[in-house]
């Protein structure tokens, strides 16, 4: 995993960027931000960076899920899951996940706009992950705790930085 670390830092940066400065501030990342520099010392950065570096709706609202779903595709594909006496790949969550989020929010469960778009992001980027770890040899079980679960743990947790409170 650790030939994929910059990689991930970088997509999972960007994925930060993007939240903090061009989405919504109802976001629990753009709560922390704003704790950490003041209510109005984050909306003048967010202001200056926004009229400086102007970015479309595809890039703001659907590439931080498709580098999501990425980042966790690539952590999960050291890990299985064993059900039934067969191993199975945690590689198939991440896509399934990123499913499940947009019909959650098409139902309502949860905040949000359903976008095909974002699945397709997704998608694609789900489909570059699995090419690039095609050869991962010797999965874990994932159910253990060593610094490859933990940090595989925490890139599904990085999703709830993106949740919308209300």
């Amino acid at each position: 995993m650790k030939k994929y670390t910059l990689l991930l830092a970088i997509c999972l940066s960007a994925c930060l960027f993007i939240y903090v400065f061009y989405r919504t501030e109802k976001t629990v990342v753009n709560y922390i931000a704003t704790a950490l520099l003041s209510k109005a010392g984050y909306t003048g950065v967010k202001e200056i960076i926004t009229s400086v570096l102007p970015l479309s709706d595809l890039i703001i609202y659907s590439l931080p899920e498709g580098l999501w779903v990425f980042c966790i595709t690539i952590t999960s594909s050291f890990f299985y899951i064993e059900v039934r006496d067969r191993k199975l790949s945690l590689t198939l969550v991440p896509m399934l996940l990123a499913i499940l989020m947009e019909v959650s929010q098409l139902s309502g469960i949860t905040n949000g706009r359903f976008d095909v778009i974002d699945i397709l992001f997704s998608a694609v980027f789900w489909m570059l992950g699995l090419f690039i770890t095609k050869n991962i040899p010797d999965k874990e079980p994932v159910f253990q705790f060593n610094a490859r679960a933990v940090f595989c743990a925490s890139n599904y947790a990085i999703v709830y930085m993106a949740h919308v409170i209300y």
